[in-house]
C-alpha cells in the first residue's frame, strides 16, 4: 500500500537534503535541520515532512526517531519528480550584503536557473561570499516548493562571461542609456537568455561597448524611473519569467 501523508502535502514542511533521496532510505539531518525540526518545529514519532535534493524531486518523508540528540526520517514515498527550470540566467554585479543576498534568495523564488556574480570597473563589493549565498538559495527553494536549487556560479568579470558567449543565448542588458522595452524585446527573442544588471553606478561606457560587440546582446529599458541595482535584478527576471517563462502554469498539487 503507498504511503499517504498525514496533513495535505502542500502544508508540511519542506526540507533541502545534500544526498540523491529513495525509497525507504533513512536521512539523517545535520545538527541545524535537527535542531530546527525538533525545537521549533516540535517534531516528534510520527511526524511528516516533504524532502527534496535537487536531483530526484521531492518525497515523503516520515520520523522514526526523535529525540534531543539524534533524528531520523524515512523516505515513505514520491511525491513529484524534479521539475523543469526555464532557462534564464541572472548576471548580477554584487552589491552590498543583505541587497544582494535579496536578490539571490527572490531570483530562486522567481524561477531563475542560474545566478552568477559579475564583477565590473564600478563593482563595489570584490568579495562574494557563494557559501552564504547558496543557503539564501536553499531556504528559499525550501519556502516556495521549488525542486530544483538555482546554481550560484563563481564570481567573474564582465570580460570573461562575454568573452565565450554562448551562441544560442540571448543577452538582455539593462542600458541606463535607454534600449527596447523589456517586455517587446523577450517577445521577439524566444529561448535561452540572461539577464545582465550592473552595479550601484551602471557600466561604464567601455563596458557598454564591450557588451554591444556581442551578436546576441540587446540593451533593455526598465521604465522611466531609476531603479536600484537588486530592484532591476528582480523587476527584470519577473518580467521574463511573465513573458517567456513558466508563470502560465499552475502550482502543483503535491501528490502525482
Amino acid at each position: 500500500m503507498v504511503a499517504e501523508p498525514a496533513w495535505p502535502v502542500n502544508t508540511l514542511p519542506r526540507l533541502y537534503v545534500d544526498e540523491k533521496l529513495l525509497l525507504e532510505a533513512v536521512i539523517v539531518p545535520d545538527r541545524a535541520q535537527a535542531h530546527y525540526l525538533i525545537s521549533v518545529m516540535r517534531f516528534k514519532m510520527g511526524s511528516q515532512l516533504v524532502l527534496f535534493d535537487n536531483m530526484t524531486g521531492e518525497w515523503l518523508g516520515e520520523v522514526i526517531e526523535a529525540d534531543r540528540k539524534h533524528l531520523q526520517i524515512k523516505i515513505i514515498h514520491h511525491l513529484n519528480e524534479k521539475e523543469a527550470i526555464p532557462d534564464l540566467w541572472l548576471l548580477t554585479a554584487p552589491i552590498k550584503k543583505g541587497r544582494i543576498d535579496w536578490i539571490y534568495e527572490k531570483a530562486c523564488e522567481l524561477g531563475v536557473a542560474r545566478i552568477t556574480p559579475v564583477i565590473t570597473q564600478r563593482t563595489i563589493v570584490d568579495r562574494v561570499n557563494l557559501e552564504r549565498l547558496q543557503a539564501h538559495i536553499v531556504e528559499a527553494a525550501e519556502q516556495c516548493g521549488r525542486t530544483s536549487l538555482s546554481e550560484v556560479s563563481e564570481a567573474c568579470s564582465l570580460k570573461q562571461i562575454l568573452a565565450d558567449w554562448p551562441e544560442e543565448r540571448a543577452l538582455f542588458f539593462a542600458d541606463e542609456t535607454g534600449g527596447e522595452s523589456m517586455i517587446s524585446a523577450i517577445t521577439q527573442r524566444k529561448g535561452p537568455a540572461a539577464i545582465l544588471i550592473g552595479p550601484e553606478g551602471g557600466f561604464t561606457d567601455q563596458e557598454r561597448e564591450m557588451i554591444h560587440q556581442i551578436q546576441q546582446a540587446v540593451p533593455v529599458s526598465l521604465g522611466p524611473r531609476i531603479l536600484r541595482a537588486d530592484t532591476a535584478a528582480i523587476a527584470a527576471a519577473a518580467l521574463w519569467m511573465a513573458t517567456a517563462g513558466d508563470w502560465g502554469k499552475q502550482p502543483r498539487q503535491g501528490n502525482d
